[in-house]
Protein backbone atom coordinates (compact mmCIF):
# COMPACT_ATOMS: atom_id res chain seq x y z
CA UNK A 1 0.00 0.00 0.00
CA UNK A 2 1.60 2.90 -1.05
CA UNK A 3 0.98 6.94 0.28
CA UNK A 4 1.18 9.23 -2.34
CA UNK A 5 2.28 13.08 -1.72
CA UNK A 6 1.30 15.96 -4.29
CA UNK A 7 1.97 19.13 -4.23
CA UNK A 8 0.85 21.56 -7.43
CA UNK A 9 2.55 25.03 -9.03
CA UNK A 10 -0.13 26.85 -11.05
CA UNK A 11 0.71 29.54 -13.01
CA UNK A 12 -2.13 32.31 -13.74
CA UNK A 13 -1.95 34.90 -16.10
CA UNK A 14 -2.48 38.26 -14.54
CA UNK A 15 -5.71 40.19 -16.22
CA UNK A 16 -3.43 43.59 -16.68
CA UNK A 17 -3.83 46.13 -19.15
CA UNK A 18 -0.40 46.07 -20.06
CA UNK A 19 2.93 43.26 -19.44
CA UNK A 20 5.10 42.61 -16.62
CA UNK A 21 7.87 45.11 -17.79
CA UNK A 22 6.92 46.98 -20.61
CA UNK A 23 4.28 49.39 -21.61
CA UNK A 24 2.79 46.74 -24.68
CA UNK A 25 -0.38 45.52 -24.14
CA UNK A 26 -1.07 42.13 -22.22
CA UNK A 27 -2.83 41.02 -25.14
CA UNK A 28 -2.34 36.70 -26.76
CA UNK A 29 -4.02 38.27 -29.90
CA UNK A 30 -3.65 35.07 -32.02
CA UNK A 31 -4.64 36.61 -35.47
CA UNK A 32 -1.30 38.81 -35.24
CA UNK A 33 2.38 36.95 -34.01
CA UNK A 34 4.13 39.43 -33.07
CA UNK A 35 2.62 42.48 -32.94
CA UNK A 36 2.51 43.29 -29.47
CA UNK A 37 6.00 43.60 -28.54
CA UNK A 38 8.64 46.06 -27.89
CA UNK A 39 12.66 46.53 -27.26
CA UNK A 40 11.98 45.63 -23.95
CA UNK A 41 10.05 42.56 -24.05
CA UNK A 42 12.26 41.28 -27.21
CA UNK A 43 15.10 42.24 -24.72
CA UNK A 44 16.82 44.51 -27.37
CA UNK A 45 20.46 46.07 -25.81
CA UNK A 46 19.59 48.79 -23.90
CA UNK A 47 16.58 47.96 -23.27
CA UNK A 48 15.50 48.38 -19.75
CA UNK A 49 12.45 46.96 -17.65
CA UNK A 50 9.63 49.01 -15.27
CA UNK A 51 7.52 46.31 -12.77
CA UNK A 52 3.80 46.67 -13.41
CA UNK A 53 2.58 48.26 -10.65
CA UNK A 54 -1.00 46.85 -11.03
CA UNK A 55 0.31 43.38 -11.28
CA UNK A 56 2.01 43.84 -7.68
CA UNK A 57 -1.30 45.08 -6.41
CA UNK A 58 -3.03 42.15 -8.01
CA UNK A 59 -0.46 39.53 -6.28
CA UNK A 60 -1.15 41.21 -3.04
CA UNK A 61 -4.86 40.89 -3.36
CA UNK A 62 -4.37 36.81 -3.98
CA UNK A 63 -1.86 36.63 -1.02
CA UNK A 64 -4.69 38.45 1.28
CA UNK A 65 -7.71 36.27 0.14
CA UNK A 66 -5.37 33.30 0.76
CA UNK A 67 -4.88 34.58 4.21
CA UNK A 68 -1.32 34.64 3.46
CA UNK A 69 2.06 36.98 4.63
CA UNK A 70 2.36 39.72 2.74
CA UNK A 71 6.25 40.93 2.38
CA UNK A 72 7.33 44.11 3.17
CA UNK A 73 10.26 44.20 1.36
CA UNK A 74 10.59 42.39 -2.04
CA UNK A 75 12.60 42.33 -5.24
CA UNK A 76 13.27 40.09 -8.51
CA UNK A 77 15.56 37.29 -9.81
CA UNK A 78 16.73 36.70 -12.58
CA UNK A 79 16.77 33.12 -13.48
CA UNK A 80 19.04 31.50 -16.19
CA UNK A 81 16.92 29.03 -18.20
CA UNK A 82 16.66 29.00 -22.11
CA UNK A 83 13.99 28.55 -24.26
CA UNK A 84 13.38 29.57 -27.81
CA UNK A 85 10.63 31.86 -26.92
CA UNK A 86 12.69 33.62 -24.23
CA UNK A 87 14.58 36.33 -26.17
CA UNK A 88 16.56 37.23 -22.91
CA UNK A 89 17.77 33.78 -22.60
CA UNK A 90 16.88 34.69 -18.79
CA UNK A 91 13.27 34.92 -16.96
CA UNK A 92 12.87 37.86 -14.29
CA UNK A 93 11.09 35.77 -11.87
CA UNK A 94 11.53 35.88 -7.80
CA UNK A 95 13.75 32.97 -6.04
CA UNK A 96 14.05 33.86 -1.81
CA UNK A 97 11.82 37.25 -1.56
CA UNK A 98 8.10 36.35 -3.02
CA UNK A 99 5.55 38.94 -2.41
CA UNK A 100 3.39 36.47 -0.74
CA UNK A 101 4.40 33.70 1.90
CA UNK A 102 2.41 30.98 3.67
CA UNK A 103 -1.50 30.83 3.61
CA UNK A 104 -3.98 28.41 2.73
CA UNK A 105 -6.67 26.92 0.85
CA UNK A 106 -9.10 23.94 1.10
CA UNK A 107 -6.85 22.51 3.93
CA UNK A 108 -3.84 22.66 1.78
CA UNK A 109 -1.00 24.76 2.97
CA UNK A 110 0.66 27.55 0.37
CA UNK A 111 4.38 28.24 0.53
CA UNK A 112 4.58 31.29 -1.71
CA UNK A 113 3.27 33.05 -4.22
CA UNK A 114 5.42 34.96 -6.60
CA UNK A 115 4.83 37.13 -9.67
CA UNK A 116 7.28 36.48 -12.71
CA UNK A 117 7.06 36.81 -16.65
CA UNK A 118 5.06 34.87 -19.06
CA UNK A 119 7.39 33.05 -22.29
CA UNK A 120 6.37 33.30 -25.89
CA UNK A 121 4.92 30.42 -27.55
CA UNK A 122 6.15 27.75 -30.18
CA UNK A 123 4.26 26.70 -32.67
CA UNK A 124 5.57 23.59 -34.35
CA UNK A 125 4.90 22.33 -38.26
CA UNK A 126 5.32 19.13 -38.61
CA UNK A 127 4.27 17.72 -42.22
CA UNK A 128 2.52 14.33 -41.48
CA UNK A 129 2.66 14.75 -37.82
CA UNK A 130 6.48 13.71 -38.09
CA UNK A 131 9.72 15.92 -37.83
CA UNK A 132 11.68 15.99 -41.12
CA UNK A 133 13.63 18.51 -42.90
CA UNK A 134 10.58 20.20 -44.27
CA UNK A 135 9.21 21.04 -40.15
CA UNK A 136 9.14 24.22 -38.70
CA UNK A 137 8.92 26.34 -35.45
CA UNK A 138 7.40 29.79 -35.45
CA UNK A 139 7.65 31.81 -32.52
CA UNK A 140 4.92 34.37 -31.66
CA UNK A 141 6.42 36.42 -28.67
CA UNK A 142 2.66 38.15 -28.08
CA UNK A 143 2.31 36.41 -24.79
CA UNK A 144 5.65 36.88 -24.12
CA UNK A 145 6.88 39.40 -20.94
CA UNK A 146 2.86 38.98 -19.52
CA UNK A 147 2.83 39.24 -15.79
CA UNK A 148 2.18 35.80 -14.14
CA UNK A 149 1.37 34.36 -11.04
CA UNK A 150 2.77 31.69 -9.45
CA UNK A 151 1.46 29.99 -6.59
CA UNK A 152 3.41 26.68 -4.91
CA UNK A 153 1.55 24.55 -2.64
CA UNK A 154 2.70 22.04 0.56
CA UNK A 155 3.01 18.57 -0.52
CA UNK A 156 -0.28 18.43 1.56
CA UNK A 157 -2.58 16.77 -0.98
CA UNK A 158 -3.18 12.96 -1.16
CA UNK A 159 -5.49 12.35 -4.21
CA UNK A 160 -6.37 13.60 -7.53
CA UNK A 161 -9.82 14.60 -6.34
CA UNK A 162 -8.48 16.73 -3.93
CA UNK A 163 -6.15 18.86 -6.31
CA UNK A 164 -9.10 19.75 -8.31
CA UNK A 165 -11.19 20.83 -6.11
CA UNK A 166 -8.23 23.14 -5.02
CA UNK A 167 -7.22 23.92 -8.58
CA UNK A 168 -11.24 24.95 -9.03
CA UNK A 169 -11.61 27.02 -5.73
CA UNK A 170 -8.35 28.72 -6.91
CA UNK A 171 -9.74 29.52 -10.03
CA UNK A 172 -12.52 31.08 -8.80
CA UNK A 173 -11.07 33.49 -6.74
CA UNK A 174 -8.85 34.83 -9.24
CA UNK A 175 -12.46 35.50 -11.09
CA UNK A 176 -14.35 36.95 -8.02
CA UNK A 177 -10.97 38.96 -7.83
CA UNK A 178 -10.98 40.35 -11.40
CA UNK A 179 -7.05 39.52 -11.25
CA UNK A 180 -7.61 36.67 -14.12
CA UNK A 181 -9.72 35.06 -16.41
CA UNK A 182 -8.05 31.85 -15.39
CA UNK A 183 -9.55 29.89 -18.27
CA UNK A 184 -7.52 26.81 -18.94
CA UNK A 185 -8.07 26.13 -22.56
CA UNK A 186 -6.67 29.36 -23.62
CA UNK A 187 -3.73 29.25 -21.33
CA UNK A 188 -4.26 31.27 -18.51
CA UNK A 189 -4.03 28.80 -15.64
CA UNK A 190 -1.81 26.31 -16.02
CA UNK A 191 -1.39 23.64 -13.15
CA UNK A 192 1.90 21.42 -12.65
CA UNK A 193 1.78 18.65 -10.29
CA UNK A 194 4.74 17.14 -8.02
CA UNK A 195 4.17 13.77 -7.01
CA UNK A 196 5.80 11.11 -4.94
CA UNK A 197 4.72 7.85 -3.01
CA UNK A 198 6.03 5.98 0.06
CA UNK A 199 5.12 3.21 2.31
CA UNK A 200 5.54 5.06 5.27
CA UNK A 201 3.12 8.14 6.32
CA UNK A 202 5.72 11.48 6.77
CA UNK A 203 8.20 9.69 4.17
CA UNK A 204 8.51 11.58 0.78
CA UNK A 205 9.74 9.36 -2.08
CA UNK A 206 11.33 10.34 -5.21
CA UNK A 207 9.54 13.52 -6.61
CA UNK A 208 8.29 13.28 -10.69
CA UNK A 209 6.81 16.91 -12.09
CA UNK A 210 4.48 17.04 -14.55
CA UNK A 211 3.84 19.53 -16.91
CA UNK A 212 1.63 20.46 -19.84
CA UNK A 213 -1.31 19.91 -17.35
CA UNK A 214 -4.88 22.17 -19.41
CA UNK A 215 -8.15 21.21 -17.94
CA UNK A 216 -9.63 19.90 -14.30
CA UNK A 217 -10.19 16.43 -16.32
CA UNK A 218 -6.28 15.94 -17.19
CA UNK A 219 -5.07 17.10 -13.49
CA UNK A 220 -7.19 14.25 -12.36
CA UNK A 221 -6.02 11.86 -14.69
CA UNK A 222 -2.62 12.92 -14.84
CA UNK A 223 -2.05 12.60 -11.40
CA UNK A 224 -3.59 9.14 -11.44
CA UNK A 225 -1.77 7.58 -14.07
CA UNK A 226 1.85 8.86 -12.55
CA UNK A 227 0.29 7.14 -9.10
CA UNK A 228 -0.32 4.06 -11.02
CA UNK A 229 2.98 4.12 -12.72
CA UNK A 230 5.35 4.87 -9.86
CA UNK A 231 3.85 2.34 -8.16
CA UNK A 232 4.24 -0.45 -11.23
CA UNK A 233 7.91 0.97 -11.64
CA UNK A 234 8.57 0.15 -7.38
CA UNK A 235 6.67 -3.27 -7.29
CA UNK A 236 8.90 -4.64 -10.22
CA UNK A 237 12.00 -3.69 -8.23
CA UNK A 238 12.80 -0.11 -10.37
CA UNK A 239 13.41 2.91 -8.84
CA UNK A 240 12.00 6.43 -9.53
CA UNK A 241 13.73 8.89 -10.98
CA UNK A 242 13.68 12.40 -10.39
CA UNK A 243 12.30 14.04 -13.65
CA UNK A 244 10.37 16.46 -15.67
CA UNK A 245 7.51 13.95 -17.50
CA UNK A 246 4.84 15.85 -19.47
CA UNK A 247 0.94 15.17 -19.89
CA UNK A 248 -0.10 13.64 -23.64
CA UNK A 249 -3.57 14.33 -23.36
CA UNK A 250 -4.24 12.25 -26.96
CA UNK A 251 -2.40 8.55 -25.62
CA UNK A 252 -3.63 9.51 -21.78
CA UNK A 253 0.33 9.00 -20.62
CA UNK A 254 2.84 11.09 -18.56
CA UNK A 255 6.12 11.47 -21.07
CA UNK A 256 9.36 12.13 -19.81
CA UNK A 257 10.98 14.98 -21.02
CA UNK A 258 14.24 15.56 -19.33
CA UNK A 259 15.86 15.37 -16.11
CA UNK A 260 14.49 17.43 -12.93
CA UNK A 261 16.22 20.92 -12.35
CA UNK A 262 17.04 22.06 -8.44
CA UNK A 263 16.94 25.85 -7.57
CA UNK A 264 21.02 25.97 -7.53
CA UNK A 265 20.83 24.90 -11.56
CA UNK A 266 18.70 28.29 -12.66
CA UNK A 267 21.63 30.36 -10.65
CA UNK A 268 18.88 33.31 -9.60
CA UNK A 269 20.69 35.89 -8.45
CA UNK A 270 18.99 39.47 -8.18
CA UNK A 271 17.88 41.46 -11.03
CA UNK A 272 20.29 44.16 -11.03
CA UNK A 273 17.89 46.59 -13.56
CA UNK A 274 14.54 46.72 -11.02
CA UNK A 275 14.94 48.25 -7.58
CA UNK A 276 13.61 46.64 -4.53
CA UNK A 277 10.09 46.99 -3.75
CA UNK A 278 8.77 48.42 -0.51
CA UNK A 279 5.21 47.48 0.65
CA UNK A 280 5.94 48.55 3.99
CA UNK A 281 3.98 51.74 3.73
CA UNK A 282 1.20 50.33 1.85
CA UNK A 283 -2.32 49.73 4.00
CA UNK A 284 -2.72 45.83 3.99
CA UNK A 285 -6.36 46.48 6.46
CA UNK A 286 -7.86 48.60 3.89
CA UNK A 287 -7.05 46.61 0.88
CA UNK A 288 -8.20 43.57 2.87
CA UNK A 289 -11.40 45.12 3.18
CA UNK A 290 -12.32 45.87 -0.12
CA UNK A 291 -11.81 42.49 -1.25
CA UNK A 292 -15.44 41.05 -2.52
CA UNK A 293 -17.06 38.36 -1.21
CA UNK A 294 -15.17 35.38 -1.70
CA UNK A 295 -16.27 31.83 -2.90
CA UNK A 296 -16.64 29.76 0.60
CA UNK A 297 -18.60 32.93 2.52
CA UNK A 298 -20.70 33.25 -0.34
CA UNK A 299 -21.32 29.59 -0.30
CA UNK A 300 -22.38 30.37 3.26
CA UNK A 301 -24.41 32.85 3.09
CA UNK A 302 -26.52 31.41 0.20
CA UNK A 303 -27.61 28.58 2.31
CA UNK A 304 -28.19 30.81 5.22
CA UNK A 305 -30.21 33.57 3.59
CA UNK A 306 -32.34 31.40 0.70
CA UNK A 307 -32.64 27.83 2.34
CA UNK A 308 -30.13 26.25 -0.57
CA UNK A 309 -28.93 23.17 -0.20
CA UNK A 310 -24.87 23.15 -0.61
CA UNK A 311 -24.99 21.61 -4.24
CA UNK A 312 -27.66 24.49 -4.81
CA UNK A 313 -25.34 27.11 -3.77
CA UNK A 314 -22.38 25.54 -5.17
CA UNK A 315 -24.39 25.83 -9.07
CA UNK A 316 -24.87 29.69 -8.45
CA UNK A 317 -21.07 30.13 -7.06
CA UNK A 318 -19.51 28.63 -9.97
CA UNK A 319 -21.61 31.34 -12.23
CA UNK A 320 -20.23 34.86 -10.50
CA UNK A 321 -22.84 36.66 -12.88
CA UNK A 322 -25.44 33.98 -12.20
CA UNK A 323 -25.03 34.27 -8.95
CA UNK A 324 -25.61 37.72 -8.77
CA UNK A 325 -28.52 37.99 -11.16
CA UNK A 326 -30.33 35.16 -8.54
CA UNK A 327 -29.63 37.44 -5.24
CA UNK A 328 -31.07 40.36 -7.50
CA UNK A 329 -33.99 38.31 -8.27
CA UNK A 330 -34.52 37.21 -4.62
CA UNK A 331 -34.72 40.38 -3.55
CA UNK A 332 -37.60 41.71 -6.06
CA UNK A 333 -39.11 38.27 -5.55
CA UNK A 334 -39.23 39.27 -1.53
CA UNK A 335 -40.68 42.08 -2.74
CA UNK A 336 -44.01 40.42 -4.91
CA UNK A 337 -45.08 37.05 -2.72
CA UNK A 338 -45.07 36.33 0.59
CA UNK A 339 -43.31 34.05 1.50
CA UNK A 340 -40.87 34.35 -1.45
CA UNK A 341 -40.53 30.77 -3.02
CA UNK A 342 -36.67 30.90 -3.72
CA UNK A 343 -36.56 27.11 -4.44
CA UNK A 344 -38.51 28.11 -7.92
CA UNK A 345 -36.94 30.70 -8.09
CA UNK A 346 -33.26 28.76 -8.58
CA UNK A 347 -35.12 26.36 -10.70
CA UNK A 348 -36.02 28.71 -13.11
CA UNK A 349 -32.83 30.04 -13.11
CA UNK A 350 -30.62 27.11 -13.38
CA UNK A 351 -33.31 25.10 -15.38
CA UNK A 352 -35.52 27.41 -17.75
CA UNK A 353 -33.29 30.12 -17.93
CA UNK A 354 -29.77 28.15 -17.84
CA UNK A 355 -31.02 26.09 -20.66
CA UNK A 356 -32.31 28.76 -22.82
CA UNK A 357 -28.72 30.55 -22.67
CA UNK A 358 -26.94 27.67 -23.72
CA UNK A 359 -29.53 26.35 -26.46
CA UNK A 360 -28.73 30.29 -28.09
CA UNK A 361 -24.95 30.16 -26.67
CA UNK A 362 -25.52 33.18 -24.91
CA UNK A 363 -23.78 34.87 -21.70
CA UNK A 364 -26.79 36.10 -19.52
CA UNK A 365 -25.60 39.39 -20.40
CA UNK A 366 -26.57 39.44 -24.11
CA UNK A 367 -29.75 38.60 -23.20
CA UNK A 368 -32.78 41.90 -21.92
CA UNK A 369 -33.87 39.76 -19.46
CA UNK A 370 -33.71 42.02 -16.24
CA UNK A 371 -33.75 40.35 -12.22
CA UNK A 372 -37.03 42.51 -11.74
CA UNK A 373 -38.86 40.76 -14.69
CA UNK A 374 -37.29 37.39 -14.09
CA UNK A 375 -38.78 37.96 -10.22
CA UNK A 376 -42.63 39.25 -11.49
CA UNK A 377 -42.32 35.82 -13.62
CA UNK A 378 -41.96 33.65 -11.40
CA UNK A 379 -44.31 35.10 -9.15
CA UNK A 380 -46.55 34.58 -11.28
CA UNK A 381 -46.15 31.04 -11.30
CA UNK A 382 -46.21 30.90 -7.78
CA UNK A 383 -49.47 32.19 -7.63
CA UNK A 384 -50.76 30.30 -10.43
CA UNK A 385 -51.67 33.28 -12.46
CA UNK A 386 -49.24 31.70 -15.69
CA UNK A 387 -48.49 28.04 -16.22
CA UNK A 388 -45.16 26.57 -16.14
CA UNK A 389 -45.63 25.73 -19.65
CA UNK A 390 -46.63 29.18 -21.05
CA UNK A 391 -43.82 30.93 -18.84
CA UNK A 392 -40.75 29.04 -20.86
CA UNK A 393 -42.70 30.93 -23.79
CA UNK A 394 -42.89 33.61 -22.10
CA UNK A 395 -39.12 33.76 -21.09
CA UNK A 396 -38.16 33.71 -24.45
CA UNK A 397 -40.07 36.69 -25.25
CA UNK A 398 -38.90 38.58 -22.65
CA UNK A 399 -35.11 37.44 -23.66
CA UNK A 400 -35.73 39.23 -27.24
CA UNK A 401 -38.06 42.00 -26.04
CA UNK A 402 -36.90 43.22 -22.54
CA UNK A 403 -40.80 43.57 -21.17
CA UNK A 404 -42.47 42.96 -18.10
CA UNK A 405 -43.87 39.19 -18.26
CA UNK A 406 -47.34 40.84 -17.63
CA UNK A 407 -46.84 42.88 -20.42
CA UNK A 408 -46.02 40.33 -22.95
CA UNK A 409 -49.27 37.95 -21.07
CA UNK A 410 -51.91 41.40 -21.94
CA UNK A 411 -50.33 42.13 -25.33
CA UNK A 412 -51.15 38.32 -26.15
CA UNK A 413 -54.49 37.63 -25.58
CA UNK A 414 -52.83 35.01 -22.62
CA UNK A 415 -54.40 33.82 -19.59
CA UNK A 416 -54.74 31.25 -17.29
CA UNK A 417 -57.92 28.86 -17.56
CA UNK A 418 -57.74 27.68 -13.70
CA UNK A 419 -62.00 27.42 -13.01
CA UNK A 420 -63.33 24.17 -12.37
CA UNK A 421 -66.25 24.60 -14.22
CA UNK A 422 -64.30 25.34 -17.08
CA UNK A 423 -61.78 22.63 -16.48
CA UNK A 424 -64.32 20.55 -16.27
CA UNK A 425 -66.15 21.38 -19.41
CA UNK A 426 -62.73 20.90 -20.96
CA UNK A 427 -61.91 17.46 -19.50
CA UNK A 428 -65.65 16.10 -20.04
CA UNK A 429 -64.94 17.03 -24.09
CA UNK A 430 -61.79 14.74 -23.90
CA UNK A 431 -62.83 11.88 -21.96
CA UNK A 432 -65.54 11.78 -24.32
CA UNK A 433 -63.11 11.99 -27.37
CA UNK A 434 -60.71 9.30 -25.92
CA UNK A 435 -62.40 5.67 -24.55
CA UNK A 436 -59.19 3.55 -24.77
CA UNK A 437 -57.40 5.92 -22.44
CA UNK A 438 -60.25 5.94 -19.78
CA UNK A 439 -60.35 2.01 -20.11
CA UNK A 440 -56.74 1.83 -19.78
CA UNK A 441 -56.93 4.29 -16.67
CA UNK A 442 -59.49 1.95 -15.16
CA UNK A 443 -57.05 -0.71 -15.50
CA UNK A 444 -54.61 0.74 -13.42
CA UNK A 445 -52.34 2.20 -16.50
CA UNK A 446 -51.50 5.04 -14.82
CA UNK A 447 -50.06 6.67 -18.24
CA UNK A 448 -53.81 7.00 -19.62
CA UNK A 449 -53.82 9.91 -17.27
CA UNK A 450 -51.07 11.78 -18.13
CA UNK A 451 -51.53 11.10 -21.82
CA UNK A 452 -55.71 13.12 -21.04
CA UNK A 453 -53.51 15.63 -19.18
CA UNK A 454 -51.61 16.39 -22.13
CA UNK A 455 -54.64 16.59 -24.52
CA UNK A 456 -55.93 18.79 -22.11
CA UNK A 457 -53.06 21.42 -22.22
CA UNK A 458 -53.16 20.94 -25.86
CA UNK A 459 -56.58 21.82 -25.86
CA UNK A 460 -56.22 24.89 -23.76
CA UNK A 461 -52.96 25.84 -25.56
CA UNK A 462 -50.78 25.59 -21.98
CA UNK A 463 -52.79 27.91 -20.53
CA UNK A 464 -53.93 25.60 -18.10
CA UNK A 465 -52.85 24.22 -14.92
CA UNK A 466 -51.01 20.42 -15.68
CA UNK A 467 -51.53 19.70 -11.66
CA UNK A 468 -55.10 21.19 -11.54
CA UNK A 469 -56.29 19.68 -15.09
CA UNK A 470 -54.82 16.37 -13.30
CA UNK A 471 -57.00 16.99 -10.39
CA UNK A 472 -59.98 17.61 -12.57
CA UNK A 473 -59.35 14.28 -14.21
CA UNK A 474 -59.20 12.41 -12.02
CA UNK A 475 -62.21 13.28 -10.10
CA UNK A 476 -64.01 12.68 -13.44
CA UNK A 477 -62.26 8.92 -13.81
CA UNK A 478 -62.99 7.79 -10.24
Amino acid sequence: MYIPTIGLEIHMIAKTRTKMFCACPNSFDENNPNANTCPVCLAHPGALPVANEEAVKGIVKLGLALNGQIAKRSHFDRKSYFYPDLPKGYQISQFDSPFVQGGNLKGVRITRVHLEEDAGRSLHELPGGVKTKDSATYIDYNRGGSPLFELVTEPDIKTSDQAVVFAKELQLILRYLGLSDADMEKGHMRVEANISISKKDGELGTKVEVKNINSFRAVHDAIEFELKRQEEVLESGGKIIQETRGWNDVKHITESQRSKESAHDYRYFPEPDLPEIDLSDWDLDAMRKELPELPEEKRVRLVASFGLTSEQAESLVEDKQLAQFFEESASELADKTKPANFQLLLNYITSDLRGLLNTRGLALSDTKINPEHFAHLVALVSDETLSSRLAKDLLVNMSETGEDPESLMNASGIRVIGGEDELGTIADEIIGKNPKAVEDFKKGKENALQFLVGQGMAKTKGQASPDKLREVFSKKLK
